[in-house]
């Protein structure tokens, strides 16, 4: 049994409200469910538990998750890439970092140095790439989760250089130090806390 213009408008509308980005995955996604749900009409379950069906057969995690999928498989090498390159990144400045603590307990040259290289390399390079990786993967949530991990990021960089001036004796440093505080306090804990009790909410119920 073919299905009605209103019955592929029903699907179309659906696969649109999912807010997937590629085109042609949304085209496929359509064509897929039409024909899904047109095979399965008149025997003996309706058109929306067919629909149902469908849907969860597909992605029972919702659409966009086959979209992350995608863009993941048209750019691995390039996200696979990043991610060594980060993660690299994060291995040189703990080394530069303990390396520095380590030269500094036993009065070495070139400590303040190595733990300079090292803080700033992990707060102004490895910290902001790990946050946008991670933002990246809940781009699909809601706003509070992502502001969740932007104001943190913006807290623990501020926090590191207010520690990073106060040692080099420079200007400004109670003011960033008061700025990330307070990003922190009002800002990043309670979008955290909002997250863990929406997330905490399912497991009450039952």
């Amino acid at each position: 049994m073919k299905l009605s213009n209103e019955q592929e408008k029903r699907i179309i509308d659906f696969v649109d409200a999912q807010g997937l980005k590629i085109q042609t995955l949304r085209d496929d996604i359509i064509d897929h469910l039409c024909c899904v749900v047109e095979s399965g009409l008149g025997k003996d379950k309706s058109f929306d538990q067919l629909l149902e069906e469908a849907i969860n057969d597909l992605a029972p995690n919702g659409l966009i998750e086959i979209q992350h999928k995608t863009v993941f498989l048209l750019n691995s090498k390039r996200i696979l890439l990043m991610k060594k390159l980060m993660y690299f990144i994060g291995l040189i400045g703990s080394i530069s970092l303990t390396a520095g603590v380590t030269f500094k307990v036993l009065h070495m040259a070139y400590a303040n140095e190595l733990f300079m290289v090292g803080f700033l390399t992990l707060l102004l390079l490895f910290v902001p790439l790990y946050t946008i990786d991670k933002f990246k993967v809940t781009l699909s949530k809601s706003i509070s989760v992502r502001l969740k991990f932007i104001l943190g990021l913006v807290a623990a960089v501020s926090t590191g250089l207010s520690g990073l001036f106060k040692m080099m004796h420079l200007q400004g440093a109670p003011m960033l130090l008061l700025f990330g505080a307070f990003v922190f306090a009002f800002g990043f804990l309670p979008f955290y806390f909002f997250n863990m009790y929406k997330n905490s909410v399912p497991e009450v119920a039952e």
